[in-house]
């Protein structure tokens, strides 16, 4: 679609590039700990609560009262086919990282396999500002020497990646993938310019 206009491509870290799945089982696990919720009743409460809100976890915290559990990044996992999108991608694209992250996101990557493929990480804990604030956007453009309209921005999330990537001026694409997967889309500023249900299907779109 646009392809050929594109100099970076920047995509999210949770639910885009590694699965969370376990790690929120067992953030869920632990919240419901020594109370009478249910497991199946705390996460059906997020999947209703995503399709408007995707702040679901915390949404589900206050309709039943409860607390909130630490999350362990050491649960999340690499989707299968994420190293050979950004393998694939980083040989046509420079590939950048915009995430809200806990300190230590490029040794993570490192770990995982990943950051070989990414020349630019810019994530909250290190610039000190989160999405959807513009400013971590401007910074990863600024960093990278790139206008806004040659990059892209691929992430699962509406309200964090998608609408303020636009504002900013990005193309974008949104990965039906996780909690925000789920959401529907309800204006023209949620709207990405492409959709896509899995990294395999974004290497495709540009590759």
């Amino acid at each position: 679609m646009f392809r050929k206009n594109i100099d970076w491509i920047f995509f999210d870290i949770g639910s885009t590039l590694v699965d969370e799945s376990i790690a929120y089982k067992r953030r869920i696990e632990k919240t419901i700990e020594n109370t009478n919720v249910s497991f199946t009743d705390f996460y059906n409460k997020m999947v209703e609560i995503s399709e408007y809100d995707q702040k679901c976890y915390q949404k589900a915290l206050e309709a039943y009262g409860l607390t909130m559990a630490p999350w362990c990044s050491e649960d999340e996992i690499v989707y299968e086919d994420a190293e050979d999108c950004l393998k694939s991608l980083s040989e046509k694209y420079s590939i950048g990282i915009i995430a809200n992250q806990i300190p230590g996101s490029e040794k993570r990557l490192e770990k995982m396999g990943l950051l070989r493929y990414i020349d630019l990480v810019a994530a909250s804990a290190e610039e000190g500002v989160s999405k959807p604030d513009l400013r971590i956007f401007e910074i990863a453009l600024s960093k990278a020497k790139c206008k806004a309209g040659r990059a892209v921005m691929v992430g699962d999330r509406l309200d964090n990646d998608i609408v303020p990537a636009k504002k900013a001026g990005m193309k974008t694409v949104w990965i039906r993938q996780g909690f925000g997967g789920l959401s529907c889309i309800r204006s023209a500023e949620e709207t990405p310019d492409l959709t896509a249900g899995s990294l395999t299907e974004v290497r495709n779109l540009f590759y």
